[in-house]
C-alpha cells in the first residue's frame, strides 16, 4: 500500500444488481460449487485408496483435481456470500490475496494439464520406456516444479499489482479481483505493466494451449499404428484431456492474452473457466473413464460391506 492511496476497499458490483437475479445467483453457484468440491474430493480418495489407479496419469489427475477444488474456493464462497449480501466490500489486502490464488491455483492447473499430456506422450509414442521415465520419483519432482512454477508466477503478477495506486473510484465491475478489473482502476498509466502481465499470464496460456495440442495430435497421429481396441481407450482417454484443456484454456487466452479492454461478456467468460470448468472435470474424467467410474464402485461396495458388518 503507498501512502497517496486512498482506497482502502473495493465494492465488487458482482454478477448483477438484480435482487431477484442474486438469489438465483445465490442457489445456482451454491449447487455449482458443492458440486466442484464433492465431485472433485471424491476423485482424490478414490485415487488415493484404489489399487487400480497407481499409475502416473492418475498422479497427475489426483493434483489437477486438488488444483480445481482450491481455484474454485478462491473464488466462489464470496460470489455466493456477495449475491445476498447488502455491501460487496473487500479489503486491499484481500484482494491481493485473491489475486494470489486465483493465479496459484489457475496455473498449477495449466501446468498438472501438461504434465498429464507429457504422460500420456510417452505411454503412447514410448510405451517401451514408460515405466523408466515416468517412475514414481519423476513424477513427483514434476508435481513439485509445478508448484514452484506456480508461486513464482503469482508472486510476480501480485508484485505487478501490488505497486498499482488506487485513488477512486474504488468499484469494481465483477465478481472477483482480477487483474484486468484493477488495472481500469489505477489512477496511473497501466500499459507498461499491462504489457508485462499479459507477456505473464498470457505467456503461460498461450504457450500451454499450443504444447498441449500440438502433443495431443502428435499422438492421435501415432495411433494408427495401435490395435483397434488400444486406438479406442487412447482415443477415449485423449478426448477426455483435450476437452478439458480447451474448456478451460480457451477462455483464460481470451482474458489474458489482450490489452486492457473489459468487453460485456467479461463476466460470464471469466464465470466459465473460474467456476463452470472445475465443475464439468469431475464429469468428464469419470464419464469418460472406465477405470475411475469402476475404482468408484469398488470402494462404495467395501464400504457397503464393512458397514453392514
Amino acid at each position: 500500500m503507498k501512502p497517496n492511496q486512498s482506497v482502502t476497499e473495493f465494492i465488487l458490483l458482482g454478477l448483477t444488481q438484480d435482487p431477484l437475479r442474486q438469489k438465483m445467483v445465490f442457489i445456482i453457484f451454491l449447487i455449482f460449487y458443492t458440486g466442484t468440491v464433492v465431485g472433485n474430493l471424491l476423485i482424490v480418495v478414490t485415487i488415493k485408496f484404489s489399487r487400480a489407479l497407481g499409475s502416473p496419469m492418475y498422479f497427475f489427475l489426483f493434483y489437477l483435481s486438488i488444483a480445481d477444488t482450491c481455484f474454485s474456493t478462491s473464488i466462489a464462497p464470496r460470489l455466493i456470500v456477495d449475491s445476498i449480501s447488502a455491501k460487496k466490500a473487500i479489503s486491499c489486502n484481500e484482494c491481493m490475496t485473491q489475486v494470489f490464488a486465483l493465479h496459484l491455483f489457475g496455473s498449477k492447473e495449466i501446468f498438472v494439464l501438461v504434465l498429464m499430456a507429457v504422460d500420456r506422450y510417452v505411454a503412447i509414442c514410448k510405451p517401451l520406456h514408460y515405466p523408466t521415465i515416468m517412475r514414481a520419483e519423476v513424477c513427483f519432482i514434476l508435481v513439485i516444479l509445478a508448484w514452484i512454477g506456480s508461486f513464482i508466477h503469482s508472486t510476480t503478477q501480485n508484485a505487478l499489482v501490488s505497486k498499482l495506486p488506487f485513488c477512486g473510484p474504488n468499484l469494481i465491475d465483477h465478481y472477483c479481483c482480477d487483474l484486468q478489473p484493477l488495472l481500469n482502476l489505477a489512477c496511473m498509466d497501466t500499459y507498461v505493466i499491462n504489457l508485462l502481465l499479459v507477456s505473464n499470464s498470457g505467456a503461460i496460456c498461450s504457450s500451454g494451449f499450443l504444447l498441449l495440442m500440438i502433443s495431443y495430435m502428435v499422438i492421435l497421429y501415432s495411433l494408427r499404428n495401435h490395435s483397434e481396441e488400444g486406438r479406442k481407450k487412447a482415443f477415449s482417454t485423449c478426448t477426455s484431456h483435450i476437452i478439458v484443456v480447451v474448456l478451460f484454456l480457451g477462455p483464460s487466452i481470451f482474458m489474458y492474452t489482450r490489452p486492457p479492454t473489459t468487453f460485456p461478456m467479461d463476466k460470464m467468460v471469466a464465470v466459465f473457466y473460474t467456476i463452470g470448468t472445475p465443475f464439468l472435470n469431475p464429469l468428464i474424467y469419470t464419464l469418460r473413464n472406465a477405470e475411475v467410474r469402476n475404482a468408484m464402485r469398488k470402494l462404495r461396495s467395501i464400504k457397503i460391506t464393512s458397514e453392514s458388518k
